[in-house]
Protein backbone atom coordinates (compact mmCIF):
# COMPACT_ATOMS: atom_id res chain seq x y z
CA UNK A 1 0.00 0.00 0.00
CA UNK A 2 1.24 3.47 -0.84
CA UNK A 3 1.46 6.19 1.74
CA UNK A 4 1.71 9.92 1.30
CA UNK A 5 2.15 12.94 3.52
CA UNK A 6 -0.90 14.93 4.59
CA UNK A 7 -1.48 18.36 6.06
CA UNK A 8 -2.04 18.47 9.81
CA UNK A 9 -3.81 21.22 11.71
CA UNK A 10 -0.47 22.56 12.94
CA UNK A 11 0.68 22.90 9.30
CA UNK A 12 -2.51 24.69 8.34
CA UNK A 13 -2.12 27.14 11.21
CA UNK A 14 1.51 27.86 10.21
CA UNK A 15 0.53 28.44 6.59
CA UNK A 16 -2.35 30.71 7.59
CA UNK A 17 -0.24 32.74 10.02
CA UNK A 18 2.57 33.26 7.50
CA UNK A 19 0.15 34.20 4.72
CA UNK A 20 -1.61 36.64 7.03
CA UNK A 21 1.73 38.15 8.10
CA UNK A 22 2.73 38.64 4.44
CA UNK A 23 -0.57 40.36 3.68
CA UNK A 24 -0.39 42.59 6.76
CA UNK A 25 3.24 43.51 6.04
CA UNK A 26 2.05 45.06 2.77
CA UNK A 27 -1.29 46.29 4.17
CA UNK A 28 -3.19 44.08 1.74
CA UNK A 29 -6.80 43.28 2.66
CA UNK A 30 -7.35 39.72 1.42
CA UNK A 31 -9.09 36.46 2.09
CA UNK A 32 -6.94 33.36 2.57
CA UNK A 33 -8.18 29.81 1.97
CA UNK A 34 -6.44 26.49 2.52
CA UNK A 35 -7.77 23.22 1.11
CA UNK A 36 -6.72 19.58 1.25
CA UNK A 37 -5.67 17.52 -1.79
CA UNK A 38 -9.31 16.95 -2.72
CA UNK A 39 -10.06 20.66 -2.68
CA UNK A 40 -12.03 20.53 0.58
CA UNK A 41 -11.89 23.73 2.61
CA UNK A 42 -9.78 23.45 5.77
CA UNK A 43 -9.26 27.15 6.57
CA UNK A 44 -10.78 30.46 5.54
CA UNK A 45 -10.07 33.89 6.90
CA UNK A 46 -11.10 37.28 5.60
CA UNK A 47 -8.85 40.06 6.81
CA UNK A 48 -10.30 43.40 7.87
CA UNK A 49 -11.24 45.45 4.84
CA UNK A 50 -11.24 42.55 2.37
CA UNK A 51 -14.10 42.60 -0.10
CA UNK A 52 -16.85 40.07 0.66
CA UNK A 53 -16.44 38.44 -2.77
CA UNK A 54 -12.82 37.61 -1.92
CA UNK A 55 -14.13 35.04 0.60
CA UNK A 56 -15.73 33.22 -2.34
CA UNK A 57 -12.85 33.62 -4.80
CA UNK A 58 -10.00 32.50 -2.49
CA UNK A 59 -11.45 29.01 -1.84
CA UNK A 60 -12.23 28.63 -5.54
CA UNK A 61 -8.62 29.42 -6.46
CA UNK A 62 -7.33 26.98 -3.82
CA UNK A 63 -9.72 24.27 -5.01
CA UNK A 64 -8.59 24.69 -8.61
CA UNK A 65 -4.90 24.55 -7.64
CA UNK A 66 -5.40 21.40 -5.54
CA UNK A 67 -7.50 19.50 -8.06
CA UNK A 68 -5.27 20.50 -10.97
CA UNK A 69 -2.03 19.99 -9.03
CA UNK A 70 -0.73 23.26 -10.50
CA UNK A 71 -1.07 26.98 -9.95
CA UNK A 72 -4.45 28.37 -10.92
CA UNK A 73 -2.55 30.90 -13.04
CA UNK A 74 -1.90 28.14 -15.60
CA UNK A 75 -5.61 27.91 -16.38
CA UNK A 76 -5.98 31.67 -16.62
CA UNK A 77 -3.10 31.75 -19.12
CA UNK A 78 -4.62 28.94 -21.19
CA UNK A 79 -7.94 30.75 -21.40
CA UNK A 80 -6.33 34.12 -22.13
CA UNK A 81 -4.26 32.37 -24.81
CA UNK A 82 -7.44 31.49 -26.67
CA UNK A 83 -8.42 28.11 -25.26
CA UNK A 84 -11.77 29.39 -24.03
CA UNK A 85 -13.29 25.92 -24.20
CA UNK A 86 -11.38 25.23 -20.99
CA UNK A 87 -14.03 27.31 -19.21
CA UNK A 88 -16.23 24.21 -19.44
CA UNK A 89 -13.81 22.11 -17.33
CA UNK A 90 -15.80 20.54 -14.48
CA UNK A 91 -15.15 21.62 -10.89
CA UNK A 92 -12.60 24.31 -11.77
CA UNK A 93 -14.17 27.58 -10.64
CA UNK A 94 -11.16 29.65 -9.66
CA UNK A 95 -9.17 29.93 -12.85
CA UNK A 96 -7.41 33.14 -11.81
CA UNK A 97 -3.88 33.61 -10.50
CA UNK A 98 -3.64 33.29 -6.72
CA UNK A 99 -4.11 29.57 -6.14
CA UNK A 100 -0.87 27.70 -5.34
CA UNK A 101 -0.62 23.94 -4.74
CA UNK A 102 1.22 22.60 -1.69
CA UNK A 103 3.60 20.02 -3.14
CA UNK A 104 5.95 17.64 -1.33
CA UNK A 105 7.99 14.94 -3.05
CA UNK A 106 5.76 15.14 -6.12
CA UNK A 107 2.57 14.73 -4.07
CA UNK A 108 -0.09 17.42 -3.76
CA UNK A 109 -1.08 17.92 -0.12
CA UNK A 110 -3.55 20.71 -0.81
CA UNK A 111 -3.41 24.34 -1.88
CA UNK A 112 -3.61 27.93 -0.73
CA UNK A 113 -5.84 30.45 -2.47
CA UNK A 114 -5.75 34.17 -1.88
CA UNK A 115 -7.98 36.93 -3.23
CA UNK A 116 -8.20 40.66 -2.68
CA UNK A 117 -5.27 42.40 -4.34
CA UNK A 118 -3.46 42.06 -7.68
CA UNK A 119 -3.32 38.42 -8.68
CA UNK A 120 0.48 38.37 -8.57
CA UNK A 121 0.28 39.68 -5.00
CA UNK A 122 -2.36 37.07 -4.14
CA UNK A 123 0.08 34.37 -5.31
CA UNK A 124 2.92 36.01 -3.36
CA UNK A 125 0.88 35.73 -0.16
CA UNK A 126 0.01 32.08 -0.90
CA UNK A 127 3.67 31.20 -1.50
CA UNK A 128 4.72 32.92 1.72
CA UNK A 129 2.25 30.75 3.59
CA UNK A 130 3.50 27.55 2.01
CA UNK A 131 7.12 28.50 2.73
CA UNK A 132 6.29 28.52 6.45
CA UNK A 133 6.17 24.71 6.42
CA UNK A 134 9.42 24.41 4.50
CA UNK A 135 7.95 23.72 1.06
Amino acid sequence: MNTKPALELSDIKKIAAAAEAEALKHQWAVSIAIVDDGGHLLWLQRLDGAAPISAQIAPAKANTAALGRRESRVYEEMINGGRVSFLSAPQLRGMLEGGVPILKDGQCLGAVGVSGVKSTEDAQIARAGIAAIGL
